[in-house]
């Protein structure tokens, strides 16, 4: 086992860490990052910064512009990009973005690389329809919305929410079920360009959280008419092409978030540190000092099971269940430690003097998306049962 960090990686996270504090930390005063997010001109003042700094699609391929960087790598940078939660969107490393661009460096055909990846990767926006609002999400198998196979094409009709970033993404990936043909009955992806005839935004969903660009929105299809070339990879591999979506893009959610429990975490030990009660400072009370202990070693076993993960899919694994074990143990100790902060700030936890609260309403989330923490749980305990079975058979 090797824990050193590669020396141009610890530079170049340490950059990351200057560029967001200096450049993008100024930004979370912008009335232009609403309810609904950052807006575009917003992010493209952001994108040009992270650009000239050389810090732009750290996890893009070369080929397109992008950095290159493999997990364990970008780890350490998109952790150091979510000290603000400004800063994967500086950087183009957020979702729905990140997970797009690796699906697509998997999966897409040459054409669709060049007419989707390439500029994606250069900073254009896009969107992924999967979660529909009766249940197809954690439990995918409910999938409803249909692409019937006819004479003029595949003819798509459903319903889809969450849909993170659909106001201004240039193109969007839809999940859907074939009807008709070979495949029918069987999941599928497919590739549509924004906006165009059959894909309707049909509101727009306020919700707790706040640092995604283009808001979260329902989405129509109504006889939205794709061809063959339009399928994303191979047609009825839907849940796979998910799968090979979802491992990589729950450990960069855990990497971004983590960067923003340590930002909390840092704003209430400086508080804890000065603020006095009682004749001596809060830091020097158990109370509060135990939290900011917990906080500490929950960040740094979470960050460790977190790399851990990413090193499985670097060396070939599915790592679908030391990622799903990771996203767990980050979202909750993301939770755990920005609760914390806002108890140790007291009041001033609850307002707008420090970016805290605003972070303790993005974070909730994390325990739902990528599938809740419950889901993943029942998983991992499937697993666990049908390894101890499969060990007593084996002794017998």
């Amino acid at each position: 086992m090797d824990f050193t960090t590669p020396p141009h990686i610890a530079e170049l996270a340490d950059k990351t860490r200057t560029f967001v504090y200096d450049k993008i930390i100024p930004f979370e005063k912008d009335p232009r990052w609403d309810g609904h997010g950052p807006s575009d001109a917003m992010r493209a003042e952001m994108n040009a910064l992270a650009k000239a700094e050389g810090l732009f699609m750290p996890h893009g391929p070369k080929a397109y512009g992008g950095m290159g960087l493999n997990m364990v790598e970008r780890a350490f940078i998109l952790e150091a990009s979510g000290y603000s939660m400004l800063g994967p969107v500086a950087m183009h490393c957020a979702a729905p973005d990140e997970g797009n661009t690796h699906l697509l460096d998997v999966a897409a055909s040459k054409m669709q690389r060049e007419k989707y990846l390439k500029p994606l990767v250069q900073g254009g926006r896009s969107c992924f329809a999967m979660t529909e609002p009766d249940g197809a999400g954690s439990d995918p198998m409910l999938l409803s919305t249909t692409a019937e196979l006819t004479n003029d094409g595949y003819v798509i009709n459903g319903r889809k929410w969450f849909i993170t970033g659909a106001h201004g993404a240039a193109f969007m990936i839809i999940m859907a079920k074939i009807k008709g043909g070979e495949h029918d009955g069987e999941a599928t992806m497919f590739l549509s360009e924004m906006p165009r005839d059959g894909i309707i935004i049909a509101k727009d969903q306020n919700t707790m959280d706040s640092s995604f660009c283009g808001a979260h929105s329902v989405i129509d299809f109504k006889n939205l008419v794709l061809q063959e070339e339009d399928i994303l990879g191979d047609a009825g591999k839907g849940f796979q092409y998910a799968q090979i979506r979802l491992a990589p893009a729950r450990l960069t959610h855990c990497m971004r978030w983590l960067g923003s429990a340590q930002r909390a975490l840092d704003i209430a030990a400086d508080y804890a540190s000065k603020r006095m009660a009682f004749g001596k400072t809060l830091g020097q009370h158990e109370g509060v000092s135990f939290m900011l202990a917990d906080s500490e070693m929950e960040i740094r076993s979470s960050r460790l099971s977190m790399l851990q993960a990413c090193w499985v899919l670097d060396n070939g694994g599915r790592g679908t269940t030391e990622s799903s074990m990771a996203k767990v143990q980050c979202s909750e100790t993301v939770w755990n430690t920005v609760d914390r902060a806002v108890q140790i700030l007291g009041g001033k936890g609850m307002t707008d003097d420090t970016v805290v609260a605003r972070i303790f309403q993005d974070v909730r989330a994390f325990r739902i998306y990528d599938g809740p923490s419950e889901v993943h749980r029942w998983s991992i305990g499937g697993k666990v049962i049908k390894a101890i079975k499969q060990r007593n058979e084996e002794v017998k």
